[in-house]
């Protein structure tokens, strides 16, 4: 009988911490897709939007505290967000300040690459500076490009298009570019690091803006959202 009652309590203790781990896991999803950066912190919060997040419904990420928008407007030499030009109109007309941002790729001409951005981009004195996602190594490259020429045909890059918008680059630096090609030390620009909910610190310096938060469920759309803030 004894036994039969140890095993009881056992069952009811393993049942109990089952249940009190679902819980944790369940209050650590939830904190994951809904936590952003307090405001007294923080005070300038915005979102980063592509035709990846689908829809985007502009007055509700207003009203949940987007006061900007990055559009994620070219990739490469060719690729070219098919949404830029209706989230920039729409996001405008919700009242929120925007930018525009080009995904870099270290195996094709910065020219070709430049050439695409400004066909996109308009001239306008208005966009918030241009951000150049710095994600894609070169180790993939058909023909094989050097450290030091990823360097310098970014260095290209970035004079032909801040030429076009009239304002300096912001470099947006994923963890594995930065270790690979050190570039924050090397390209003086402000800085767009990434790390959900943890300050990022691998660029060695002070950052501009971060990701906060890469899948925060709102009201604003069906899909997550990027997150992004402003430092101090």
């Amino acid at each position: 009988m004894a036994r039969k009652k140890s095993t009881a309590s056992r069952l009811r203790l393993s049942g109990a911490l089952v249940l009190l781990a679902l819980i944790v896991l369940g209050w650590g999803w939830w904190q994951l897709h809904h936590w952003r950066p307090g405001r007294a912190d923080f005070p300038v919060q915005g979102i980063e939007v592509g035709a990846e997040d689908g829809a985007v419904d502009w007055k509700a990420a207003k009203a949940i505290g987007a006061s900007f928008a990055y559009l994620d407007a070219s990739a490469s030499a060719f690729a070219r967000d098919p949404v830029f030009v209706k989230n920039l109109e729409d996001a405008r007309a919700a009242r929120l300040q925007v930018g525009a941002v080009h995904k870099y790729d270290p195996c094709q001409p910065a020219e070709k690459q430049a050439a695409n951005f400004v066909t996109v981009v308009p001239r306008d004195a208005a966009l918030l500076p241009p951000a150049v996602d710095l994600d894609l190594l070169a180790d993939e490259c058909p023909v094989k490009v050097s450290d030091a020429a990823v360097t310098s045909e970014l260095m290209t890059f970035l004079n032909q298009i801040e030429t076009h918008t009239g304002k300096p680059t912001i470099l947006k630096i994923s963890s594995s570019f930065e270790k690979r090609y050190h570039l924050a030390a090397k390209i003086d620009r402000n800085l767009w690091l990434e790390r959900t909910r943890f300050a990022p610190d691998y660029a060695g310096r002070p950052w501009m803006l971060w990701t906060a938060n890469s899948m925060l469920d709102s009201a604003a759309a069906d899909t997550a959202l990027r997150w992004v803030v402003v430092g101090k």
